[in-house]
Parts: structure tokens; sequence; C-alpha cells
């Protein structure tokens, strides 16, 4: 599966997406992924909730403190640094349309997560967002630019037609590997595609549904 296109989708306003840009950077200077260009496309996560039909679970009361806490625990495990923005959830749109006006290149992408869950700066408005811009040489009206918004609507669109569903998620191919702990099971696939070819893991793909809760 070497040259098996892969996307990775993300939302900076995922810390999981944040800790999982931290295991990807390695890879991506590594054969295992280099192989193949990674596309690293910017989504936004709440667009793609209202498709699913879902609640963040910044949305739901109880859920939302124990995420936190749990990431910041994820992160000092592996030692990563993690300081949360100074609210949250906040609207990522400013981040997200800055990584598209700076390229979406890894120095971009890796810069706003910086800012947003290293620094634990704000990131919801251009304003908050100057300093930053100023160092990736974007100027302010590029984030308000047409072509910019239209980026980011054609990017979640795409995602939520291939199947995304939450973030961060790495497509490999037409195959989805959701959500921080699934970079394993992504890495796995890459390097043998009968790991996904087993006859179990093909069962599975269409199980019966036993039982459907009324909403």
């Amino acid at each position: 599966m070497d040259r098996v296109p892969l996307t990775w989708y993300f939302d900076f306003i995922s810390p999981f997406s944040y800790l999982q840009w931290q295991r990807m950077k390695p890879l991506l200077r590594d054969r295992e992924i280099a192989g193949a260009p990674v596309r690293l496309v910017p989504i936004v996560f709440a667009a793609v909730l209202d498709a699913c039909g879902q609640k963040g679970p910044a949305e739901i009361p109880g859920k939302r403190e124990f995420t936190y806490r749990h990431v910041l625990y994820l992160a000092r495990e592996v030692g990563v640094p993690l300081r949360f923005p100074p609210a949250h959830p906040f609207n990522p749109l400013p981040a997200l349309r800055l990584s598209i006006a700076a390229g979406d290149t890894r120095e971009a992408v890796d810069s706003v997560f910086d800012w947003l869950w290293v620094q634990g700066r704000a990131g919801d408005s251009v304003e908050a967002l100057v300093p930053l811009m100023a160092a990736l040489d974007v100027p302010a009206e590029a984030l308000d630019a047409p072509e910019t918004k239209a980026a980011l609507r054609t990017n979640t669109d795409q995602a939520i037609a291939a199947g995304v569903y939450g973030v961060p998620t790495l497509a490999i191919g037409s195959d989805l590997f959701w959500g921080n702990d699934a970079l394993g099971f992504a890495l796995a696939a890459l390097r043998d595609p009968a790991v996904l070819d087993d006859p179990e893991m093909q069962r599975l793909g269409a199980l019966p549904v036993g039982l459907q809760r009324r909403r």
C-alpha cells in the first residue's frame, strides 16, 4: 500500500487531533508514511457532527470535564506538552482558515497547534492570531478571502462525503481510521493490507444491526 493516497482530517479545536499530530510528525519523516504523501486537510468538526446527528464530547456535561482531564493525562503519559486554550470549545474557523491561507504545510499546521495547545493561546478570532499570522507571513485579509472560506467548506464537504464522522481521521485510500488511539491500527493496515482482508474483519463490515434505539 506504499502509494495508496493518505489523507489526515483534523480540526484545531480537537485536543485529540493535537495529540495525534505529535505522533504523526515523526512518521511523516519516516519512509513508512513518506512513501505515500499525506494530505493535511483541516475541516470543521462541528459540521461533521451536524451531518452525523451527533454531539461533541464538549457538549455533554460530565463527559466534557472527563475528556479534558483524560487528554491532559494522555499528554503527560507520553511527555507531550499540553495547555488548554483560555476557553473550550472555541470558534476554530480563524485557525482553520489560517492553516489554509498558509498552504496547509507541515510547518503551518504545527505552528497553529503549538499556538493553541502548547502555548495555550486563543485562536478564536483574527485579532487573537495576529502574531502567528505575522510569523507565518499570512496577511489578515487572507483569512476572510472568499477562496479561503470556500476551500474550508470544500474540505469539510469532501470529508463528509468520504464518510468521516470525527477527528482526527487518517484515511488510507477509502479506509478510515478514527481517533488518536487508532493510529497503530492504521499503520498496521498500511504495512499489510491483509489486516483488513481478514475474514473476521470482513464479517464485521456486514454485521447485522440487532437493535435500534428509539429517538
